[in-house]
């Protein structure tokens, strides 16, 4: 055989980096399902006895927030504001750890520096 003149690159018999390719595809197509998902589950946080509900879905968006009218005092308005922000910062805290557990099936085994 001349210098240079190899046979080139071969697949593995039985073609498996073709069906790797495959599972990496289905595996990002069940990720992006799983993704699209959490925007249909939602987390529920109350703060002040439950003077204060925030319901949030798994994207991180406020689905809704109600407040009991007792929890209502217009002198003293800084206290709303905090149990407000306790109630939004919890349903945060839960629609992450929520779409954690959901893509850990994922990335199981996986170590990769900052990914969850």
């Amino acid at each position: 055989m001349a210098k240079g003149k190899g046979r080139g690159f071969q697949l593995p018999a039985g073609g498996r980096l073709g069906g790797m390719a495959e599972q990496l595809r289905k595996l990002q197509a069940d990720m992006l399902a799983a993704q699209e998902a959490l925007g249909e589950e939602t987390v529920e946080a109350s703060a002040g006895g439950g003077a204060v509900k925030v319901v949030m879905n798994g994207h991180l968006r406020l689905v809704s927030l109600s407040i009991d009218p007792e929890a209502v005092n217009p002198e003293d308005v800084e206290m709303l504001q905090d149990l407000i922000i306790a109630a939004v910062n919890e349903a945060i805290e839960k629609a992450q750890n929520l779409a954690a557990e959901r893509m850990s099936s994922f990335t199981a085994g996986l170590k990769i520096p900052g990914l969850f």
